[in-house]
């Protein structure tokens, strides 16, 4: 949803076709972006495939003498899919030091936890035995903290890097921070106002810091 926007307001789409169309039956704009839309390049859905895409963009740098460096991220729940293993194996076999992956750990996902769903333990030990380099940060609610681990992680030779983004979903709002529900939901009209004033009361605290 925000990635349409995004892209409606760099010129691709048109976002008055969105609002109309969005998610309904033929619609393109679906909940998982695919590229028959323009801007769109790989198809984000089923869960599980943007380490394997990033995996082989990074490779592709390596073996091409390429100076880019390739980011993806990653919802906590989506690591219950294998195809995310396999990439995290391949990634550490080919030292892509030019890859940076990111998890956004929430703890929740469409059908509760993540712990009840599909229990992970520690996502830092899991990806370092896996021969990542990881950096855990603490608040991933807190902008400066992300940019100041991305520092970090592009510092990093010889493996790849994966931020564990310790977040609360919603944030922002007490109408949606740490409700499984707003995985996939659409705000009513009071809900939207109400989320729209706790956000800019948040944008404001932050500004007077």
């Amino acid at each position: 949803e925000a990635l349409y926007a995004v892209l409606a307001y760099k010129g691709f789409l048109n976002i008055e076709d969105i609002k109309q169309n969005y998610s309904k039956f033929g619609s393109p704009y679906i909940g998982h972006p695919h590229n028959k839309l323009p801007g769109i390049e790989v198809c984000s859905g089923a869960l599980g495939h943007g380490l394997a895409v990033a995996t082989g963009m990074a490779l592709a740098g390596k073996r091409d003498g390429k100076s880019y460096r390739v980011y993806t991220v990653m919802g906590d729940g989506e690591l219950a899919e294998g195809s995310v293993w396999e990439a995290a194996m391949a990634a550490s076999q080919f030292k892509l030091d030019n890859l940076i992956a990111a998890v956004d750990r929430n703890g929740l996902q469409i059908s509760g936890t993540t712990e009840s769903v599909m229990h992970q333990d520690s996502v830092k030990d899991r990806f370092e035995a896996f021969g990542w380099k990881v950096i855990d940060v603490k608040n991933g609610n807190d902008a400066k903290a992300i940019a100041s681990a991305l520092e970090e992680a592009e510092k990093v030779k010889g493996s790849p890097v994966l931020l564990v983004v310790n977040t609360v979903k919603g944030y922002g709002s007490a109408v949606m921070e740490g409700k499984a529900a707003w995985h996939h939901k659409v705000p009513t009209d009071e809900e939207y106002a109400q989320i729209k004033r706790d956000i800019i009361s948040r944008i404001e605290e932050a500004d007077n810091e």
